[in-house]
């Protein structure tokens, strides 16, 4: 589905990743683990296209990705929710799910099921439907982060730290979720730092000072 062949990144003269290689393959949940610095942001952000200046072969269901935009990347069928959320914070939790509908790149769904199956996996955001993004907490900003992204119909998602310092039981509930997501088919390239949903995963991969540590 996804593969990494000698990924290089850098930020000016710095280099951040060192000739990282993985693959994540139909349905997976591949997390990758790292210490603050290790590479975890800056990998995922190559893998959508913005960020770092990146070389490398990055193949996309059997297609070479690397030269593309972050747009047609997400209209291919990548998805990528950032540590920083990212949201138009002056729009309503509504208004930020219909934005992104409009993007979609699942043409076996229309518009109103992906925010039908949003609503069903994030219930929380049905009462806040008409709340700007600026009065949501750390946590409930997440949680539209992640709707958003799946109302373009991603069939892989890149998620950088989902579910750190957010409430306990808004973490048990993007948890779910996730794991929701996981069973049906969804698959996942995950950074984090607490073990949420490693446990979980097929794979877990270590970056240090950007270099992948073990098979990938």
């Amino acid at each position: 589905m996804l593969t990494v062949e000698g990924l290089n990144a850098w930020y000016g003269q710095a280099q951040a990743l060192f000739d990282v290689s993985l693959s994540v393959g139909e349905g997976q949940l591949i997390v990758i683990q790292g210490l603050n610095g290790a590479g975890k942001s800056t990998l995922l952000q190559s893998l959508i296209g913005i960020g770092p200046r990146a070389q490398g072969r990055i193949t996309w269901q059997n297609q070479p990705i690397q030269t593309w935009p972050a747009h047609r990347r997400a209209r291919a069928g990548l998805g990528f929710v950032a540590e920083d959320r990212r949201l138009f914070t002056g729009l309503s939790v509504k208004e930020n799910l219909w934005i992104a509908a409009a993007s979609g790149s699942n043409a076996q769904a229309t518009p109103a099921q992906r925010f039908e199956r949003v609503m069903s996996l994030f219930p929380q955001l049905q009462t806040m439907l008409h709340r700007p993004a600026s009065q949501m907490s750390g946590g409930e900003q997440q949680m539209l982060a992640l709707a958003r992204t799946l109302m373009i119909g991603p069939r892989l998602l890149l998620l950088d730290e989902p579910c750190e310092g957010i409430a306990p039981v808004l973490v048990a509930a993007m948890r779910d979720a996730l794991l929701q997501l996981a069973r049906e088919g969804v698959a996942m390239l995950v950074a984090e730092q607490n073990n949420i949903l490693a446990r979980h995963a097929q794979r877990v991969l270590v970056l240090t000072s950007g270099r992948m540590d073990g098979a990938a």
